[in-house]
C-alpha cells in the first residue's frame, strides 16, 4: 500500500506549510486552527437547521388540519411529514459518501445550498388545486431533507475532527455540544418564532404564518455560510483520505459489528422520537379540552414547554460521556424510555387528564432519550469509524435511523388508531428495552482515544489484508516524495506488529 501522510508533531511553528483543501495550497498552522474553530462553530449553528425543518411541522401540522380540513387528511399529513425523512435518507448515504470522496467542506457546501432552495420552494408552495400545494410541499421538504440529511455526516465528521485537533481530552462534550444541541435546540426555536409568528398574524391568516416559518428556515444556515466556505478540510482527512479503489469488502468485514451496533441503534432510537416529536401537536392538542377558544396557541405553548424539557438530558449526556462511558450512557438513555414511556402508557387515562403532569413526563422521556442515544449516536459513529470511511459509515448509520424515523411516523397513527394512544408511549418502552441489548452487545466500548490511532489500525489492517490501494490527498503524497514530510510507511509496521 502506498500511503503519505504529514506527522502530527511536524505541525508547529507559525508558518509551517500544510495542504489545504485544494491542490497545490499552502496552509499555515495558524490558519489551520481557526479553520478549526470556524468548523467546530458553523457545524453547530448549521444543523440547528435541522431541528426546526424537523420540529416546524409540530405546529404547521396543527394549523393546516385547522385550515384545510378536508383536504389536509391524515394520509396527506404523513406523507408531507414524511417527505423530510426520505429526502434525509438519501442525503445522509450520498452526502456521507461525497464527504469521503471530495472532502469536508464540498460537502458542507453542498448542503447548505440545497436546504436554502428546499426551504424556499417550500415557502412558495402554491398549485391549481390544494392537492397540487400539498404535493410541491412535498418535493420541497424532500429538497431540505437532502441538504438537512447530508449535514449529519457532513458537519459531524467535520466537527470531530476539528475537536479532536483542538481539545482532545473534551472531544466528546464538545462535539455534543455542537451537535445534538442544536438539534435539540431546534424544537424550542421552531416552537417560539410559530408562536411569534402567529400572535403577529393576530392568530389567523394561517397561510402567511407556515409561510413565514418555513422561510425563517432559510436564514439559520445561510447565517454561516460565509464562515463554511472559509473552512478547511481537517489533518485527518487529508492524511487518511482514499480517493479511488476504497476496499468496501474490508471495510465491512473489519466494522460490521459497529455498523450493526450504531445502525440499529439509530433506527431504535428515531423510531420512537421523530414521531414522538412530529406528532407531539397532535398528541398535546388531544389531551387539551375540546372547549378551550384557543387550543393553536395552547398546543403550541405546551409544545415550547416539551421543548425546553428535553434540553437538560442533553447536558446531561456531554457530562456523563467522559464520566461513565459512551456506551453506559446510552444504554442509560434507552432506559428512560422503558421507566417513562411504561409510566404514561400504563396510567394514561388519568395522567392525561392533568395536562402539565402529562407533558412534564412526556418531557422527561425526550429528555431521557437526548441524554443517551440522542447524545451518543453521533458521538459513537464519529468515533468508531477511520477517517477514511468515517463520512460513509456515519451516513449509513444516520440513513438506517432516518429509516427507523420513516416508519415510525407511517406506524404511528394506525397504532394510535387501532390500539390507543395509550401504545405509543407502550411500544416505546419497547423499544428502549431492545435499545439497550443492541447497545450492549454491537457497540464498541470506547475511551475517547486521538483518532489518529484509530486510522492507524485501519491502515495496518487493510496493508495486513493486502489491499495496495493509496491514501492521503495527492499534494500531501508529492510532499513525502520530496522528502519534506515523511512517510508513514514505518507507522504501519509498528501498528502491525502491536496487533500481532
Amino acid at each position: 500500500m502506498s500511503t503519505a501522510v504529514a506527522d502530527e508533531k511536524h505541525d508547529e511553528g507559525p508558518e509551517s506549510p500544510r495542504i489545504g483543501s485544494e491542490p497545490g495550497e499552502l496552509v499555515t498552522t495558524k490558519r489551520q486552527r481557526l479553520s478549526d474553530v470556524f468548523t467546530i462553530i458553523a457545524s453547530g449553528v448549521a444543523l440547528v437547521s435541522d431541528g426546526y425543518f424537523n420540529n416546524i411541522m409540530t405546529m404547521v401540522n396543527v394549523l393546516l388540519a385547522k385550515e384545510y380540513p378536508k383536504q389536509y387528511t391524515e394520509v396527506v399529513k404523513t406523507r408531507v411529514s414524511n417527505a423530510l425523512l426520505a429526502g434525509e435518507i438519501f442525503g445522509q448515504v450520498a452526502v456521507g459518501l461525497t464527504c469521503d470522496y471530495f472532502g469536508r467542506k464540498f460537502a458542507i457546501v453542498m448542503t447548505t445550498m440545497m436546504i436554502v432552495v428546499g426551504g424556499i420552494l417550500a415557502t412558495a408552495s402554491n398549485g391549481y388545486t390544494i392537492e397540487g400545494m400539498f404535493w410541491m410541499m412535498t418535493v420541497a421538504r424532500g429538497i431540505v431533507g437532502f441538504g438537512v440529511g447530508g449535514e449529519y455526516p457532513a458537519s459531524s465528521t467535520s466537527a470531530s475532527e476539528a475537536a479532536n485537533e483542538r481539545s482532545l481530552k473534551s472531544r466528546g462534550p464538545i462535539f455534543i455540544l455542537v451537535t445534538n444541541l442544536p438539534l435539540s435546540f431546534g424544537t424550542p426555536l421552531a416552537i417560539s418564532i410559530f408562536l411569534i409568528v402567529f400572535s403577529a398574524c393576530h392568530q389567523a391568516h394561517y397561510s402567511t404564518v407556515w409561510r413565514v416559518c418555513f422561510g425563517i428556515g432559510c436564514l439559520l444556515p445561510l447565517s454561516v455560510f460565509y464562515f463554511r466556505i472559509r473552512i478547511l478540510n481537517s489533518k485527518l482527512y487529508r492524511r487518511g483520505t482514499i480517493k479511488k479503489n476504497v476496499p468496501y469488502k474490508l471495510v465491512l468485514k473489519y466494522y460490521w459489528k459497529s455498523l450493526i451496533g450504531t445502525s440499529g441503534a439509530w433506527f431504535l432510537y428515531d423510531f420512537v422520537t421523530f414521531p414522538n416529536g412530529v406528532f407531539s401537536g397532535t398528541i398535546i392538542a388531544s389531551v387539551i379540552p375540546s372547549s378551550s377558544k384557543h387550543v393553536i396557541l395552547q398546543t403550541a405553548e405546551w409544545n415550547l414547554l416539551l421543548g425546553a424539557l428535553a434540553l437538560p438530558g442533553v447536558f446531561l449526556g456531554a457530562y456523563l460521556c467522559d464520566k461513565l462511558g459512551r456506551k453506559q450512557t446510552m444504554m442509560l438513555g434507552f432506559s428512560g424510555y422503558l421507566v417513562f414511556g411504561l409510566i404514561i402508557g400504563c396510567a394514561y387515562d388519568k395522567i392525561t387528564k392533568i395536562v402539565p403532569l402529562f407533558v412534564v413526563f412526556y418531557g422527561l422521556m425526550q429528555s431521557s432519550g437526548n441524554m443517551g442515544p440522542g447524545d451518543m449516536l453521533g458521538l459513537i459513529s464519529s468515533e468508531s469509524y477511520a477517517t477514511s470511511v468515517r463520512g460513509t459509515c456515519y451516513g449509513l448509520s444516520a440513513a438506517v435511523g432516518k429509516a427507523g424515523a420513516a416508519i415510525g411516523t407511517q406506524a404511528f397513527t394506525p397504532i394510535e388508531t387501532n390500539l390507543g394512544k395509550r401504545w405509543t408511549f407502550i411500544i416505546a418502552a419497547i423499544v428502549g428495552v431492545v435499545g439497550v441489548a443492541v447497545t450492549f452487545f454491537f457497540v464498541e466500548d470506547l475511551t475517547g482515544e486521538d483518532l489518529s490511532v484509530k486510522d492507524s489500525r485501519f491502515r495496518a489492517y487493510l496493508v495486513e489484508h493486502g489491499w495496495d490501494g493509496e491514501m492521503g490527498e495527492a499534494d500531501l503524497k508529492a510532499l513525502a516524495g520530496d522528502g519534506q514530510i515523511p512517510s508513514e510507511g514505518a507507522e504501519v509496521e509498528t501498528v502491525l506488529a502491536d496487533e500481532k
